[in-house]
């Protein structure tokens, strides 16, 4: 996954494409002062950050793509639709990318990580109490940063 990944950053400095991203803020589905975070396997192995991943928005929606991703890392469910906090666009990694945060609540808090992740925890939504034990993603602490509802829908 991780030479993957290398070639596709290359290919994106190249072509400077622009792509789709979501990133999810999963409130514990029992106490909503708690939010899952994860560790990826294939880039950015230190660092803490939100399940999510890329779609296409002619095929689905910022908040379909982010139920599937969480499916498809956590073996999570999410019954309720995700709200959006805050869509963004970066070229951080030599691409246009629109990424689009959202807050959801998960059925369960016992998930299974995929081979895309090698570590999960729920913290607290504290940005002053989140893991010392590695670095935090800018787009955690910005998820983080947003205004909440009590509840998503």
């Amino acid at each position: 996954m991780r030479l993957g990944h290398r070639g596709i950053r290359l290919w994106w400095k190249v072509r400077k494409p622009t792509t789709f991203g979501v990133k999810a803020l999963l409130l514990h589905p029992d106490d909503p002062a708690r939010c899952l975070v994860v560790r990826h396997s294939y880039v950015d192995q230190e660092w803490w950050a939100l399940p999510g991943g890329g779609y296409n928005p002619k095929r689905e929606t910022a908040e379909g793509a982010a139920i599937r991703e969480v499916r498809e890392e956590l073996s999570l469910s999410i019954t309720e639709p995700p709200v959006v906090l805050q869509t963004l666009t970066t070229n951080r990694e030599g691409k246009v990318d629109n990424l689009t945060i959202v807050l959801a609540r998960p059925t369960s808090d016992h998930f299974e990580l995929s081979a895309e992740l090698t570590e999960a925890r729920w913290v607290s939504t504290d940005p002053d109490a989140l893991p010392t034990d590695g670095p935090v993603s800018r787009w955690l602490r910005i998820a983080l940063a947003c205004p909440r509802p009590a509840r998503p829908r």
